[in-house]
């Protein structure tokens, strides 16, 4: 199960763009509501998450997402439901991915360290890693972050392109009409 944290705050097109494509590619992922289900994010969208964060089950996970924006990320820094559900992947060898303030909550919790990453510019301070990329979407390892929504589909990609290949991953680009 991949789990994509949502809290108050979050930027919609970090967090729906990559579930929309990693659901495209049937993998299953489950939006989870950090303080409730019904969570706002930071342009006033409300969603309806599929659980709520104490519903979190590490025995049947697989991945974790963190979407940015703010105060999302605050929120998310702020869970420790989101730090348990981190340090768990981290721990067992399963992947992480973070985009545009959130890479920040994977700093704070030492995830980075000895690792390249990229984040939203004014956050690189936050990401305690040796190599501050700058790239639209960095992956080291099974860690991937990237910069920011603009960059939410490509970050989306790398995620399936990990966990079922960059020829699965060229197969959803093309079929999704991406550059």
């Amino acid at each position: 199960m991949i789990y994509c944290f949502l809290a108050n705050g979050f930027e919609e097109i970090e967090a729906l763009a990559p579930v929309d494509i990693l659901r495209r590619a049937e993998l299953e992922v489950v939006t989870v509501g950090v303080g409730g289900k019904e969570i706002r994010g930071s342009h006033g969208i409300k969603v309806i998450a599929d659980i709520e964060e104490s519903e979190v089950i590490t025995d049947n996970m697989d991945m974790v997402i963190l979407p940015g924006g703010m105060p999302g990320t605050l929120n998310l820094d702020n869970s420790p439901i989101v730090a348990a559900s981190v340090n768990y992947c981290v721990q067992n060898d399963l992947p992480v991915a973070a985009i545009c303030a959130a890479p920040s909550v994977l700093g704070h919790l030492g995830v980075l360290k000895g690792k390249k990453a990229t984040c939203f510019p004014g956050f690189e301070s936050e990401l305690d890693c040796a190599q501050h990329t700058g790239e639209p979407v960095t992956r080291d390892g099974k860690i991937i972050t990237s910069r920011g929504a603009g960059c939410a589909v490509d970050f989306g990609l790398e995620i399936v392109s990990l966990l079922l290949g960059e020829d699965r991953a060229e197969k959803l680009k093309g079929a999704m009409q991406c550059p």
